[in-house]
């Protein structure tokens, strides 16, 4: 039976949206001012994701393998093992790795300068004290000339306030990602955070499978076997200096790159085939809640209008 939540007068009133105010959207630095530390965590992260990899059952596009935004950082959910379950945060508040297992047994890790090796060492170890089993395939993705995480000793950068300000900047993307969710009653994908490319994203379906793609990898096919338009947060890289959002729509219709979306900061980026949008650009509006908002609804308009999708039935009307 589902409570009317109408008839409830104990709920309480709305609360402000922090997400409109921009005091709540943190200055980040530039990427090259945190790289090191950003190359160091996204290992970690690929180390903590490869075992929520192997230990969960496939879900459709891959969607078993992301990281989940919380309030004291990235966590993975409950994954199943011999015992129980488990779950492992990144407690970026306290600077810790939490390991809980459902016997009520768990392992806490120091997030500090270390070497990727070191933390992989270090956190397989404490898996198999708490009597978790599982074995992965130690070597990153996506990412070019990777180490193996047991050699890695080339990462092993962290510095804890940078980290902090880009989670933060993750806790009020994150939400306004879920309210733009809601609004879509198609296939969508949960707002999470994939290891891989080390993005916030959220993607809508139109119901139709895509075309195949040529040359394409299992990976790939099967992140793409339907059409999509995704958008996320990422914290740049290559000549995209700063983080930004992005969103692009797969297969890419005819003329997308044309379409004029808004804010006016937002542009098309030819090389690779997306949209972006500044964060400094959102964090410094009158309302962040808003400009990010208008960013996803028009290259989601352009997308699915030029795309052919059947709107009415696939998004919500108030």
């Amino acid at each position: 039976m589902v409570a009317n939540p109408s008839s409830d007068r104990s709920l309480p009133a709305p609360l402000p949206d922090f997400t409109a105010d921009p005091a709540f959207w943190p200055a980040l630095p530039p990427l090259e001012a945190w790289a090191d530390t950003c190359a160091t965590l996204h290992m970690w992260t690929q180390i903590v994701g490869k075992v929520r990899l192997a230990l969960s059952p496939l879900l459709n596009h891959w969607w078993e393998v992301a990281l989940y935004v919380s309030p004291r950082g990235l966590t993975t959910s409950a994954i199943p093992y011999d015992r129980g379950v488990f779950a492992v945060e990144f407690d970026f508040l306290e600077h810790q790795l939490i390991i809980d297992t459902s016997q009520g047994t768990g392992q806490r890790l120091a997030l500090a300068p270390r070497s990727v090796a070191d933390f992989y060492q270090e956190f397989m170890s404490a898996l198999q004290s708490l009597g978790i089993k599982v074995k992965i395939w130690a070597t990153p993705v996506e990412v070019p000339n990777p180490i193996p995480f047991e050699k890695d000793v080339q990462h092993a950068s962290y510095d804890g306030l940078q980290v902090a300000l880009f989670w933060r900047a993750l806790l009020a993307v994150n939400t306004v990602f879920e309210e733009f969710r809601s609004r879509f009653i198609g296939k969508d994908s949960p707002v999470h955070f994939f290891w891989g490319s080390f993005d916030l994203a959220v993607t809508r379906f139109s119901g139709r499978r895509a075309p195949p793609r040529e040359g394409a990898d299992r990976i790939t096919r099967e992140a793409y076997s339907h059409e999509v338009i995704s958008a996320g947060f990422w914290p740049g890289g290559g000549d995209v200096k700063g983080a930004a959002f992005y969103a692009y729509a797969a297969p890419e219709p005819k003329g997308l790159e044309q379409s004029r979306v808004s804010p006016a900061s937002a542009f098309y980026h030819p090389q690779l085939h997306e949209f972006f949008l500044p964060y400094e650009d959102v964090r410094r509006s009158a309302s962040p809640r808003a400009t990010l908002l208008e960013f996803l609804q028009s290259t989601y308009d352009a997308g699915s209008n030029l795309a052919g999708w059947e709107r009415a039935s696939l998004e919500r009307r108030v």
